[in-house]
């Protein structure tokens, strides 16, 4: 797969010489049974969790107990897992042990052949390829046997090494932007809570306004009123609306699919979710004839399973009837950003307790229920968190260019083109 005239001198090998592949377990029927997760504590890693991890998964939504553990096995740290369901051939290492399911295969070097980290970057460069061969069977997917059998041709384990400290150097530092990221939405997340959820906003009395130096005002007896339209307390002066009231909401329409294309011909063009990452989504469509526009900075809801889904649009783009885009009417869209993503809790609620959401409609979208603070503590709030949201666009903006780097370095360290020491300069 990646023979040249570069690499003629390196040995073809399969990939099975270079350590063990051995499948996820998850033997129990069905794999959602309450009882497989109940009081759990050993973290379980599913598809959708290594794609959208970068190098490392270093979180998880679900846990099995001990008797999800008695079905499954706890694989250690560093383990390369490979998708070979639903999303193939992705691929990331556990920062830390987890069980994962059998449609995950787990890869652990032999320390004299190879690496766990070299492997991944060697299903990173023929990861097209595996999907392309399991394109159009009935599952989509690829198993055990076909992933050993597949043959690469392999420098020498020091080559390998440089290879993997040149393109590890790039990860790292996306993976130290998500996590600075990870922690500034963290922070605007509790801010948001304990403001407008808790209504513990700080608040000078003697004045009667928000103030950063002030007491948080529920627990230091602001006076609360019950709304009937909420059916809660509220702080004074403060009111009910919905949605619509406060944010400029375009719902997506899809262009003709005969102007669809990947040569940028166009305006960059979002269908639904499946281009979705962490807080950005990547381009990978464009239309010539666009239905709906989106501004850019617009808050992109996925109207569709999954329902409340959330990224935000790096540059004007067209969305698909997927989605939904969502825009402040006035100022930035950092509270509006916050109040989005705890209706997602709410429709993730709904979803674990059984009632799904199969698709949100515009009448739905327009009519969901708000609070509608005072324009004071609107404006303190944004006056913290708006650095946070302006962060992590610059550090998102500059994670795309280190992996379109990386994505140029790859093929070329891995067919021999570009030597090691020669990629540093």
């Amino acid at each position: 797969m990646n023979e040249s005239k570069y690499n003629a001198h390196w040995e073809t090998k399969i990939l099975s010489d270079l350590g063990s592949f051995q499948r996820g377990k998850s033997r129990h029927r069905p794999r959602n049974d309450k009882s497989l997760f109940e009081n759990g504590h050993f973290p379980l890693v599913q598809t959708g969790e290594i794609k959208d991890a970068n190098l490392y998964i270093t979180s998880h939504n679900a846990t099995y107990n001990s008797f999800g553990l008695k079905q499954s096995k706890l694989w250690p740290k560093n383990t390369l897992c490979i998708t070979i369901a639903a999303n193939i051939a992705e691929t990331a290492l556990l920062g830390y042990p987890m069980c994962f399911p059998d449609s995950v295969v787990g890869f652990i070097a032999n320390p004299k052949e190879s690496s766990e980290l070299f492997m991944h970057y060697v299903f990173t460069y023929i990861r097209k390829a595996i999907q392309s061969s399991a394109s159009g069977s009935i599952q989509d997917n690829i198993n055990i046997d076909y992933l050993t059998r597949l043959k690469f041709k392999i420098p020498a384990k020091s080559y390998q090494d440089g290879i993997v400290k040149t393109l590890s150097q790039i990860d790292s530092k996306i993976e130290i932007n998500n996590q600075i990221n990870a922690e500034l939405e963290a922070m605007a997340k509790l801010l948001f809570d304990y403001w407008f959820v808790q209504f513990d906003f700080p608040f000078d009395f003697d004045q009667g306004k928000p103030d950063a130096s002030g007491r948080p005002y529920k627990s230091s007896g602001g006076k609360m009123v019950y709304n009937k339209q909420l059916k809660r307390e509220i702080p004074e002066g403060w009111d009910d609306g919905t949605l619509s009231d406060v944010a400029n909401i375009i719902m997506g329409q899809s262009p003709p699919g005969n102007t669809y294309n990947e040569n940028q011909n166009g305006i960059v063009f979002f269908q639904g979710s499946t281009d979705f990452g962490i807080r950005f989504p990547s381009i990978r469509q464009y239309t010539t004839h666009p239905s709906r526009i989106a501004p850019e900075d617009s808050i992109l809801l996925s109207v569709r399973a999954p329902v409340g889904t959330l990224n935000q649009a790096l540059c004007e783009c067209c969305i698909g009837r997927g989605l939904a885009a969502i825009n402040e009417k006035s100022g930035s869209n950092s509270y509006l950003w916050s109040q989005m993503t705890y209706f997602k809790q709410v429709f993730d609620y709904r979803n674990s307790v059984g009632t799904t959401f199969g698709s949100i409609t515009k009448d739905d979208l327009f009519s969901l229920k708000v609070v509608l603070p005072s324009k004071d503590a609107i404006n303190h709030f944004k006056s913290i968190v708006d650095s946070f949201h302006q962060k992590i666009k610059v550090n998102s903006i500059e994670n795309q260019k280190l992996s379109e780097l990386r994505d140029w370095l790859l093929p070329m360290l891995m067919n021999g083109q570009v030597k090691v020491g020669e990629s540093k300069e």
